[in-house]
């Protein structure tokens, strides 16, 4: 079973265990990005943060989540 996403992506320049092991995370950003959904919303469906209780914490793991996740789509490592 996947463990819950951390508070922050990572930032490393190569694709790392954790990036491989929340591949699910990443698409799911990436598809709701498409979809323009609220940062809140995905937040707390898929990051698994209240944004009503830790709005910092919920906004910083959505915009280091996308970051990494399109960031992922144009490196093309495997």
């Amino acid at each position: 079973m996947q463990r819950p996403p951390r508070d922050i992506a990572p930032s490393d320049q190569t694709l790392t265990p954790y990036d491989r092991e929340h591949a699910v995370t990443y698409m799911r950003m990436l598809e709701v990005d498409a979809e323009c959904a609220d940062w809140r919303v995905v937040a707390e469906i898929v990051l698994r943060i209240n944004p009503k209780r830790e709005p910092q914490r919920a906004r910083r793991a959505y915009e280091t989540y996308l970051a990494r996740a399109k960031w992922m789509t144009r490196v093309r490592t495997h």
